[in-house]
């Protein structure tokens, strides 16, 4: 690695760290906060707006309902936040939902639950980066034009600060997590306390009305429309389960820090989501799908963007769009919706590191990086991500049809499987007091697993038509290529295990050395190969208008290895050595060949295509061909000697010593 790229390295990725350090990574509750729950807490600042967006449709007429779908939502999601407390404690491992499934409903399941995760997680990046950009535009609409390039700029963001490692993410993202709370918190409070004294915020949209897309609904349509809206609602649900999948992250004791982690998380959420409710309808905010559907809207509705919802409320509440508190609320709600990401940044590697571990993954996927957190599944994680904002234009209208089928796929599986984890603690567990206890656990989970699972089914069919059809067809993909990776893995498990002749030494070893001149790569090849005593060794060069000439040098150094020459009427290098072998094999099939080809080693990237390229051809042939073994001789050219790793750092009170890496230390001059 060039000195450049090792200091670019550094400079993002800091320095690396050693393994011994990782239980330094663990994170305190209050680390813990912004890095998993993040996610659900940022869902305030667009979940209410969702509710209103599609009951919107129906112009003003069907408004009313905001209250009571909102009520909705925070009773599902108290039961979720409860139920997924339990599976903290029953399965601390770290493999949340998937665990859990995997064990009590078998691989299928358990593979269900990780495809839709695996999904949910990519969805929640470029949705919430998405989201923030929104906002961003609400303070700034100059910057509508740059959505798309905000959008990824932010994505990179995001990876270079969580290749960094857990610790310092959780660092970088506590003071805006806790400044967004703070901010809504005032903003909530500020709100109710004028609507108290008689003097009600007012949305600068109060005013406006909406053109209705659907009007007359009574009956079953009143209810499906409900329903959908219901569903957009329950965006606020995201990333609750993020905390049981990250469990081996916490400070010991793991389980309960959790546990305490996720309660505070579900708390402040149904808080702040039920006050942004409260003053989106007592403000009389206006929002829909169409800007050209608000009557009234003050612009260009064809180019001109809507204001969030969140931004709304915070003008009503604090006087204005010019006023301190608007931009406050703005730039926190900002930051929080874009490092609402990092909830995934963290469940995605994690969950992708454990399947990794059981085969489902590429095991890469399963190591840790130069700062200890899961590089490859973050970066992974960043080009998914990064691929849907493009595609989608970084539309969250767009992006957010594809959300939470995932995630309430994998609530409902599991449920599910903790009814039967409790199921099976219950015939082994004597004790009436316990069983009393793993009743109520098993009531819990079991209500948890009928409501997610009723959620499961509006949001498929009110959102298919919408684009969630693109994650019905991803998610049973993601689950083929899952299924294939382990039956590869397992052939190959199959294919490595040790028989009785195993261990059995080959009838005799046949060393072939490759000579295309003679010079002193190939005289260090010659050297190496003699050293290893094969019971045969031979040279081999292919004909060519240079054969006599190496003959003659053969003859004159009288080398104690005879020189083969191989035909070759059509000037091909790689087939007549190929055919050489296969002869030896079929003639000897338990002779082990051992094929030694000299190779350069060059310093610059530009001088690998002026070397080797005979060499690397003949390699990746001969790699197919049973029975041979390939030892690569390397000779160092001058410009890759010249390469030097990074000079070492100085140790501790060196520099003030004056004894720097390279250099004697002064003498002592002290008497």
């Amino acid at each position: 690695m060039s000195k450049a790229v090792h200091a670019a390295r550094r400079l993002v990725l800091g320095r690396a760290l050693r393994s011994e350090r990782l239980g330094e990574q663990s994170l305190s509750k209050r680390l813990a906060l912004p890095i998993f729950a993040s996610d659900p807490l940022s869902s305030v600042a667009y979940a209410t707006q969702e509710i209103l967006l599609i009951l919107s449709l129906g112009g003003l007429a069907y408004l009313y309902l905001t209250p009571y779908l909102g009520a909705a939502v925070v009773v599902l999601l108290a039961v979720v936040v409860l139920s997924y407390r339990q599976v903290v404690f029953a399965y601390p491992s770290g493999g949340g939902s998937y665990e859990v499934a995997n064990r009590n409903l078998g691989p299928s399941a358990g593979l269900t639950v990780a495809s839709a995760l695996l999904v949910d997680y990519v969805m929640t990046v470029a949705v919430s980066v998405a989201a923030g950009v929104d906002n961003l535009i609400s303070a700034a609409p100059s910057l509508n034009e740059h959505r798309v390039a905000l959008a990824a700029g932010f994505v990179v963001l995001l990876t270079a600060i969580n290749l960094r490692g857990v610790r310092e993410s959780g660092k970088a993202f506590a003071v805006p997590t806790y400044g967004f709370i703070a901010g809504v918190v005032v903003l909530i409070v500020t709100g109710l306390i004028r609507a108290a004294f008689g003097n009600p915020p007012v949305a600068e949209s109060a005013a406006y009305t909406i053109t209705a897309e659907h009007s007359g609904l009574t009956g079953l349509a009143l209810i499906f429309f409900a329903l959908r809206a219901f569903s957009s609602g329950c965006t606020a649900l995201t990333g609750v389960e993020a905390i049981s999948n990250g469990v081996p992250a916490f400070r010991k004791p793991k389980s309960a820090n959790a546990a305490k982690t996720l309660v505070a998380m579900g708390a402040t959420a149904i808080v702040m989501f039920s006050g942004v409710t409260a003053l989106a309808i007592i403000s009389r905010v206006r929002i829909a799908e169409n800007t050209c559907d608000l009557i009234g809207f003050a612009g260009d509705c064809a180019t001109d963007p809507q204001r969030t919802v969140i931004a709304q409320i915070a003008a009503a509440v604090f006087g204005g769009s010019t006023n301190v508190g608007f931009f406050y609320i703005q730039a926190a709600t900002v930051l929080i919706l874009i490092l609402a990401a990092n909830t995934a940044y963290n469940g995605f590697p994690l969950l992708a590191s454990i399947l990794a571990r059981d085969r489902y993954l590429p095991r890469q996927l399963n190591t840790r990086g130069d700062r200890l957190a899961f590089s490859n599944g973050i970066i992974l994680l960043a080009l998914a991500a990064g691929t849907l904002i493009v595609i989608f234009d970084a539309s969250v209208t767009h992006l957010i049809q594809l959300y939470i089928l995932g995630v309430f796929t994998s609530f409902t599986l599991s449920q599910a499987g903790m009814v039967r984890h409790w199921n099976r603690l219950l015939r082994t567990t004597p004790d009436r007091a316990e069983r009393h206890r793993i009743h109520l656990r098993r009531a819990v989970n079991g209500i948890g697993c009928v409501l997610t699972g009723l959620v499961l089914i509006i949001v498929t069919v009110t959102k298919f038509t919408q684009g969630a059809y693109l994650v019905v067809i991803a998610m049973p993909i993601l689950f083929a290529l899952m299924k294939g990776i382990r039956r590869h893995y397992d052939r190959v498990s199959a294919a490595l295990v040790l028989e009785e002749d195993s261990f059995d030494l080959p009838s005799e070893v046949h060393a072939i050395v490759l000579i295309s001149q003679l010079h002193k790569p190939a005289a260090r090849a010659l050297a190496y190969a003699r050293a290893t005593q094969p019971s045969i060794i031979e040279a081999v060069t292919v004909q060519s208008e240079d054969t006599p000439r190496l003959q003659k040098e053969w003859s004159k150094h009288d080398l104690p290895v005879p020189l083969k020459v191989l035909a070759s009427p059509y000037r091909e290098v790689t087939r007549p050595i190929i055919n050489y072998i296969k002869t030896i094999r079929r003639d000897s099939p338990r002779k082990v060949i051992t094929i030694y080809i000299p190779e350069y080693v060059v310093g610059h990237w530009w001088e690998n295509l002026l070397h080797n390229q005979s060499a690397l051809r003949l390699k990746g042939r001969l790699l197919y061909t049973p029975g041979v073994m390939v030892t690569s001789i390397p000779w160092l050219l001058d410009s890759a000697q010249r390469i030097r790793d990074p000079a070492p750092l100085p140790a501790p009170g060196d520099i003030r010593r004056g004894a720097l890496p390279g250099k004697s230390s002064p003498p002592d001059t002290r008497k």
